[in-house]
């Protein structure tokens, strides 16, 4: 099916995509400030509440890439609607957790949940509306969604003044319940009919431990040092996992990630891009707020606020660079948006203590939200762009997984390697030096990504080709014939 990005099916569609995600968005971040509670009402520890973060990204970052695989197979609408409902429940779980143990396994099934929707979001706007307008559909979804993510910290404050931090969890309950009545009305199926409908069990389960091995390794890096052995033992396992995974998705006849994908010079240059681009972007969001808090003095209301301009930006901007994208091509975009945010950076390096909101912070924030304004856009749709609709779930997962393991990377290893140990980041006169390194290196990150987008992305887009995959229903026959696999994902 081809909806128009205007037409009242495609903003039905964009809805129930963006309110889904954002279930997802929110609660990557929304949980954090209401830690301090959860560990006075549940009496936990600080292990504890750092895997009530943590049980969440890993589950996600383990099983996304399995997310878009399932989607392509069993159909998109279908992995969605289970996803959401899925998160639901989890989100109940945790609500009514009465202990720290409980609260981690719960938030541990959510990222399962999360894992579903997250890649099946993408899937369905890759797969559902007309090549013209695909873009600019998923330029609004990222601004949009953006919003989300933004917003969680300040929702989360409200709610656990007014009331609980349970309730954090259980607003998501009536969101889910009008996203699953949006999707299940509104939403088109979709899936690739030439898919194998068995499963890749030692692909699932090796991708599975390679992704958790690494993601749990990176995530423990900062508490417990480089040298400690689960550490070293979860990177090992982590990278042997890996290695196995390729080489068995090399032999077997049904692969859960078909590895011809990288074949195409388009799919790979712009995963690069997303990795290099998104190992900055978890530096910055992640060292810029401690650093205007701890450095320069701002509250911590203060210090959240201070990086709302770019989700400002993204909302005004993102869906216009991406129907600029989709007519001059993304490669322009895509060279300039990293550039662009590099010289931000830059700036940004030099705030420190008593700087001024208004003439140190605001100017480089800005110019850091127009370039990624620029660049996010056009970077999804020609990640997911660059292969055939049939592909759609496995472009998404795979997209999702590289953003997400380079920002777990970078806030692992990028304060490492500027010289921050433990402890350092109450101390302003260790940590000033230390952000400015990161932002530099954040900086030649972003400038890396350009030089990346130069070379191996398509200055012109080339004439896409409509899915030929669509379904009234996920056991009905398709509406047209559908051509046999091509030997390659690659569009014409």
């Amino acid at each position: 099916m081809s909806l128009k990005y205007k037409s009242a099916a495609g903003r039905w569609v964009l809805l129930a995509t963006v309110l889904g995600s954002s279930l997802a968005f929110i609660d990557a971040t929304v949980v954090n400030i209401a830690l301090p509670a959860i560990g006075r009402d549940l009496a936990a520890d600080a292990a504890g509440l750092q895997w009530t973060v943590n049980g969440y990204a890993l589950s996600l970052a383990s099983l996304i890439l399995l997310g878009g695989s399932l989607s392509d197979r069993y159909g998109r609408r279908r992995l969605f609607l289970i996803g959401v409902g899925w998160f639901a429940a989890a989100s109940l779980l945790c609500g009514f957790a009465p202990t720290i143990e409980l609260l981690i396994a719960a938030r541990v099934l959510q990222g399962i949940g999360g894992a579903l929707l997250t890649p099946g979001a993408l899937a369905i706007l890759e797969a559902s509306f007309d090549p013209d307008d695909r873009a600019r559909a998923i330029g609004a979804w990222s601004g949009l969604g953006g919003i989300g993510g933004a917003l969680g910290p300040f929702l989360g404050g409200w709610l656990v003044m007014a009331g609980s931090w349970r309730y954090i969890f259980l607003i998501n309950v009536p969101v889910a319940a009008l996203v699953l009545w949006v999707t299940a009305r509104h939403v088109p199926e979709s899936r690739n009919p030439s898919a194998a409908r068995s499963l890749d069990w030692a692909g699932l389960l090796l991708g599975a431990a390679g992704l958790g091995g690494l993601t749990y390794g990176f995530t423990a890096w900062p508490a417990r040092g480089p040298g400690d052995p689960v550490v070293l033992l979860s990177l090992v396992a982590g990278v042997l996992a890996m290695a196995a995974f390729v080489a068995w998705e090399r032999r077997t006849a049904h692969p859960m990630l078909p590895l011809q994908v990288f074949r195409t010079p388009e799919f790979t240059g712009a995963n690069l891009v997303t990795f290099l681009v998104y190992a900055a972007n978890g530096g910055v969001f992640f060292l810029v707020v401690v650093n205007l808090q701890v450095v320069a003095g701002f509250t911590p209301l203060a210090a959240g606020i201070a990086l709302l301009p770019i989700t400002a930006l993204m909302l005004l901007l993102s869906a216009r660079a991406g129907a600029l994208g989709q007519r001059i091509g993304p490669r322009l975009p895509m060279t300039l948006g990293p550039l662009i945010c590099a010289a931000a950076l830059i700036w940004l390096s030099s705030v420190g203590a008593g700087a001024s909101y208004w003439t140190d912070v605001l100017p480089p924030v800005i110019v850091f939200g127009l370039g990624l304004s620029l660049l996010v856009a056009p970077l999804t749709a020609t990640a997911l762009g660059a292969l055939d609709s049939s592909y759609a779930g496995i472009a998404s997962g795979v997209n999702n997984a590289v953003a997400r393991a380079a920002g777990l990377l970078s806030v692992a290893v990028l304060p490492l390697a500027a010289g921050l140990g433990s402890g350092t980041l109450t101390d302003p006169a260790t940590l000033s030096p230390v952000y400015r390194n990161v932002m530099l290196l954040c900086a030649a990150l972003m400038a890396a990504g350009s030089v990346v987008a130069w070379f191996l992305v398509p200055g012109r887009v080339a004439s896409p080709t409509p899915p030929p995959n669509s379904f009234c229903d996920p056991c009905s026959p398709p509406l047209r014939p559908v051509a046999t696999e091509p030997s390659t994902p690659a569009r014409p």
